[in-house]
């Protein structure tokens, strides 16, 4: 009976070694098998930095010649002479160094035709500045169509590349253009003249604050012009549908929308745009011809001078003043902030919500519209000094019709408040109390 289970027991610790050593010697396999998709042999290895030209060849299409015209900026010669777009062209570059591969198909290959290699569906002829020339040819899809066939035109080895890196090389001229209406950045302009129908708006920009200098001296909407500026510097062809001889004739029979001329550093730079039904169309002094743009770009120019002009009552913005006096009809209101504390005319500490509740109240104050007229007998008197002291915006208040009328120190501009605005305010002041138990 010992003698059954010793020999029962030995059967089973076999059995058990036998799958343990099997499973030891398909993970190994496994992992020698990744090993060597890991390491698969790279197509082709360059230097980025020493590529001088690029010349892509597709089936029943002109060659695209790009080349290296400093050590960044490229430019397309062939089949006509254009701005490159430097990202695309980056982009290109960085699918070539290095190009790897997922396996080699054959060492040896001995009929290029059934990969689609003879004639290549795609080539790319890299030269660097030793004026040698790699050509990598590109085929077919795989079966499986998750892979292409490609080799170099020296190498007798067919690999494969996954799909996505075909589309990296299929490009058009089109995919490779510069299509900057405007070269400018919007960091870089200083001054923007907008001119639309009879009116022409000229700004001009002091750090990160935007002024309109014309029709007159006006506070502006910073948020808005540089939205505006965005815009402009944004302005790029729109390729898709039509080419310059298709958007010509549009440009010709469209009606004006506006001019707009952009100034940095290196110059002015100017922009035409058109409306012909419901397309814009543009023409530009950086490039040559007529194109159709984005629709954003002719609704952001398609704006008055109102809509650019500053309705903000106060500019002290999200800081909190050092020091706020409110005159309203016969009470007068002061407070004066201290660290995180606010303080009153009698050095008590007020209630932090009653008092935050008036000054963010003073902050979003904004006007309707503008007028000409309407402000006279102020019944309201309000000074803010903001943080640090430099300068005091003092604001009076007059009642005018079922609105108030606003008018800022050493500004001719008079803003139109809703009366509701103001009765608001007005319930906002009397409402500052003492902190509880000063």
């Amino acid at each position: 009976m010992k003698l059954r289970n010793l020999i029962l027991a030995t059967i089973v610790l076999l059995a058990l070694a036998g799958t343990l050593y099997w499973s030891d010697h398909k993970k190994s396999s496994e992992d020698t098998s990744k090993v060597s998709a890991d390491t698969a042999p790279p197509v082709l290895k360059i230097d980025e930095a020493a590529v001088t030209k690029l010349e892509l060849k597709k089936k029943d299409a002109a060659p695209i010649v790009l080349s290296k015209v400093d050590s960044t900026a490229w430019r397309i010669i062939e089949p006509q002479s254009y701005e490159a777009d430097q990202s695309a062209v980056s982009g290109l570059l960085s699918s070539l160094s290095p190009l790897n591969s997922d396996r080699v198909v054959e060492d040896k290959a001995s009929d290029l035709k059934q990969y689609g290699l003879d004639p290549p569906v795609d080539e790319v002829d890299v030269t660097t500045k030793d004026n040698k020339t790699q050509k990598l040819l590109i085929g077919d899809d795989t079966p499986t169509g998750s892979a292409v066939y490609t080799k170099l035109a020296s190498d007798p080895r067919v690999f494969t590349i996954a799909s996505y890196r075909k589309t990296s090389f299929d490009k058009s001229l089109n995919d490779l253009r510069d299509k900057r209406l405007i070269t400018a950045t919007p960091d870089s302009v200083s001054r923007v003249e907008l001119s639309r129908k009879n009116e022409t708006i000229e700004f001009g920009r002091d750090k990160d604050e935007w002024q309109i200098l014309k029709p007159k001296p006006l506070r502006a909407d910073s948020f808005q012009v540089s939205e505006l500026v965005r815009k402009i510097t944004d302005a790029r062809m729109d390729l898709s549908g039509s080419d310059t001889k298709d958007a010509a004739p549009d440009y010709a029979h469209g009606t004006p929308v506006a001019t707009a001329k952009v100034t940095d550093q290196s110059g002015t730079q100017e922009i035409q745009v058109r409306k012909d039904k419901d397309s814009y169309f543009a023409k530009s002094s950086v490039v040559a011809g007529v194109y159709k743009v984005n629709a954003d770009l002719g609704q952001a120019l398609d704006k008055g001078l109102e809509d650019f002009r500053n309705k903000k009552i106060f500019d002290f913005g999200y800081t909190d003043p050092d020091k706020i006096e409110l005159h309203i009809d016969s009470g007068a209101y002061f407070l004066t902030k201290g660290g995180n504390d606010w303080w009153g005319a009698n050095g008590k500490k007020l209630d932090a919500g009653s008092a935050d509740e008036l000054v963010s109240h003073l902050r979003d104050l904004t006007a309707s519209k503008f007028s000409d007229t309407g402000f006279a007998n102020p019944s309201i008197e309000i000074s803010v000094t903001p943080n640090g002291g430099k300068h005091v915006e003092k604001v009076s208040f007059a009642k005018s019709g079922g609105a108030y009328i606003a008018k800022r120190q050493d500004d001719p501009s008079l803003y139109v408040l809703s009366a509701n605005s103001i009765d608001e305010l007005k319930k906002d002041a009397s409402a500052v109390k003492p902190a509880s138990g000063k």
